[in-house]
């Protein structure tokens, strides 16, 4: 991901509290212990007049794509947070997955806990005494020893859909670190919407992110 790429065209929807962005895969939301290039070197462009940038209200994974939120300032930031902390905010992503669940519909309820007492390391792992974790799954389709899946977190553990389908034997495709994918490869899990029921007295806000080349390409040839 270049420094020059244009962040206001990747922009979902925007009012006085709530920006949500089509986050780019490979790119990291927050600055890490590696340093490097991170969606926050952009913000100052999503402004809009306001005297300091948005910040982001949760978390995606660097080679996630999709949805992203964004408060516009401090009130709205703490708005935001109380409604994803709380799991008011639904979320659905798409995965490609190799080979896949036996059924059409299903959860996951596995508690997750850290693989390092190392506060630099994300990196998770099933554990009955970690904290727990919740995702619902759907079949969208199957070909060629892959499925496509929606997956719905309930909670929003570190890395939850990616231990998640690890744990039940049906990696996503490019995943490095819990399934077999090359370092570098494009991880096929994208944040496809979010609802989030900003205004008590209106209507929840609905967002949807088109998916990334590398996933439309993967589910191209699969009927839906």
């Amino acid at each position: 991901m270049s420094l020059t790429f244009d962040i206001g065209a990747r922009l979902l929807y925007r009012d006085a509290l709530l920006l949500v962005i089509d986050k780019p895969p490979g790119l990291p939301v927050h600055p890490g212990p590696r340093g490097g290039e991170t969606l926050t070197d952009h913000l100052d462009g999503l402004r809009f007049g306001l005297p300091r940038r948005p910040e982001a209200a949760h978390r995606l994974d660097r080679d996630t794509s999709g949805c992203l939120a964004l408060g516009r300032h401090a009130k709205a930031l703490a708005r935001l947070g109380k409604l994803f902390s709380g799991s008011a905010v639904d979320k659905t992503y798409w995965a490609v997955v190799e080979g896949g669940p036996d059924g059409e519909s299903g959860r996951i309820d596995l508690p997750l806990a850290r693989r390092s007492d190392d506060p630099r390391s994300w990196w998770m792992k099933a554990d009955p005494a970690g904290d727990p974790a919740l995702t619902h799954w759907r079949v969208l389709d199957r070909a060629g020893g892959r499925t496509w899946l929606e997956l719905k977190p309930v909670t929003g553990r570190t890395h939850q859909l990616r231990v998640h389908c690890a744990a039940s034997g049906w990696p996503i495709l490019g995943d490095s670190i819990y399934g077999s994918g090359p370092r570098g490869g494009s991880l096929h899990l994208h944040a496809r919407t979010l609802t989030i029921p900003l205004y008590p007295k209106r209507e929840a806000i609905s967002i949807e992110a088109p998916p990334p080349p590398h996933v439309a390409d993967a589910v191209a040839g699969m009927s839906g």
